[in-house]
Parts: structure tokens; C-alpha cells; sequence
């Protein structure tokens, strides 16, 4: 539908009637919906590659799955701002983040893991990623975003819908929530100081990052062997659990394994 129909060629606008309203409050929430359920779509599939992992693997590298539909509002926004021509194609065509998911993993490796892991499913056609990881923005922002399209099955038959994908580390996360806050408290108008100040906890959280990659590469190199060389009560300390403090005796077998394997 074109949401200009009530526009004459001069730019006035003529009478609408309560049924045009009706109608164009029908068509976006038509639209609206089947971003949403597109939305739900993705969310099912990583909630099942989370469970899968959580009861089948050893290790679950999906932290937290989140989601959001743009609100009218924002819509309005930026429908405006991208100068999109006013029909439901072309605002699909033009912003590609109405319906967006967020996926936050352990590591650097898990985000491209469960990245491809998502976009090798049979209904999922991935139309564009965009790898602020590797090539980050200039603001320290780093992500790894997958525009992809999941068919939505309604009563008139299938629909392909666009939904944003956001890939990130904890620590990304966490860095990209302070900005965002900060953006919002100063309207935009950051201070210079300020941004020099966010990059360069981009930069730290990057380094923590590949910090903990590194030790989580260390770790599961220790193989059976290795952990099964240890002396049993430091094997059963091992198992303790989350609330183990390490004893001197720990540390001194695991710093001998870390020699080992350097």
C-alpha cells in the first residue's frame, strides 16, 4: 500500500475517511506483525542451538539471546531519515533493523561459530553480513551484524522477512550498552574527551577478549591424558564446583601443565 494515496500532486492533503484510517492502521499492523513473528522465528532457532549445546556439549557458547521490534516512533524516524519512498516494500527495502535479535557469546570464536551456525540452516538466506569485528567503526564499536531473511508461514501463505542479527562477546556487550547510554544522555553531542575515552575501552575490552580466547584455547588443549595425570584429590578438587577457591596445591599442578604445554 502507499502511504501517500491521500496526497494530491500538489502536496495537499485530502479528506481521509474513518475507513482509510482503519485500513492503513490494518496494513501496519500487518506489517508490524510479520516482523515480529519473523523475530520469533530466528529467537526459536538459537533458543534451540542454546539448549542443544547446554544439554548435548560440554560447553554452551550462547550466553543470552535478547530481541526487540522497532517502536512506530523510531520507525517513523528513521523512515524519514533514510528518504525511504513511502510503501511497505520500500521501507523493508530501506531499513533492514526493524525486527532485531541480539546474540551474546563467550568468546570471539563462539560469535562466528553460532553466526554459522545459523546461517546454514535450510530457511535461513543470509543477504548481507557486516563484520564490525574485524573492521571496526570509528567510534571503537565492534559486532558482528547478519542481515538475514526466515520465510513467516500466515494464512495467505509464506512470507520472506528481513531480521537484523546481532553477534557479540560479553564484553562488546557491555561496551556497546555504555555507549548507547551515553549517546542518550548527551543527545547525541558527546564531548571529544569523552568518545576519546570510549574507544579506548573499546581498545580494553578488545584485549580482554582476546585474552580470555587465549586461555580458553589453553584450557581446552588439556586433554584427557593431561587431566587425568593429575593426582585424584586434585582431580576431585577440580570438581568441587563454581564456589572452589583453589588451593596452593591446585595452582602449583596447574601452573606445572601450563609449563608443559608452553
Amino acid at each position: 500500500m502507499d502511504l501517500s494515496t491521500h496526497l494530491t500532486g500538489s502536496g495537499s492533503a485530502e479528506a481521509i475517511t474513518f475507513d482509510d484510517l482503519r485500513g492503513l492502521r490494518q496494513d501496519f499492523t500487518r506489517f508490524m506483525l510479520r516482523h515480529r513473528f519473523g523475530m520469533e522465528e530466528v529467537v526459536t532457532k538459537l533458543h534451540i542451538l542454546r539448549d542443544e549445546f547446554a544439554l548435548m556439549h560440554e560447553t554452551n557458547p550462547i550466553e543470552h539471546v535478547a530481541s526487540r521490534l522497532k517502536s512506530p516512533d523510531s520507525l517513523a524516524e528513521k523512515i524519514q531519515r533514510k528518504g525511504a519512498d513511502p510503501t511497505w516494500e520500500s521501507i523493508s527495502a530501506a531499513i533492514t533493523d526493524i525486527a532485531g535479535v541480539r546474540v551474546t557469546c563467550s568468546f570471539v570464536s563462539d560469535v562466528y561459530r553460532i553466526c554459522d551456525l545459523l546461517s546454514q540452516q535450510q530457511d535461513v538466506t543470509v543477504k548481507e553480513v557486516r563484520d564490525y569485528i574485524a573492521n571496526p567503526k570509528a567510534n571503537g564499536y565492534r559486532s558482528l551484524h547478519a542481515l538475514v531473511s526466515v520465510p513467516v508461514y500466515l494464512s495467505d501463505g509464506p512470507v520472506p522477512v528481513g531480521v537484523e542479527v546481532q553477534f557479540r562477546t560479553i564484553a562488546m556487550d557491555f561496551w556497546a550498552s555504555l555507549e548507547h547510554k551515553i549517546h542518550y544522555k548527551y543527545r547525541g553531542a558527546v564531548p571529544e574527551d569523552l568518545q576519546d575515552r570510549l574507544r579506548d575501552a573499546a581498545e580494553s575490552a578488545h584485549g580482554l577478549d582476546a585474552q580470555m580466547e587465549a586461555l580458553h584455547a589453553e584450557v581446552r588443549s588439556l586433554d584427557d591424558q593431561g587431566v587425568s595425570g593429575l593426582p585424584d584429590d586434585v582431580r576431585a578438587e577440580l570438581r568441587g564446583g563454581d564456589d572452589l577457591v583453589p588451593s596452593e596445591r591446585l595452582l602449583d599442578q596447574l601452573r606445572r601443565l601450563a609449563g608443559e604445554i608452553d
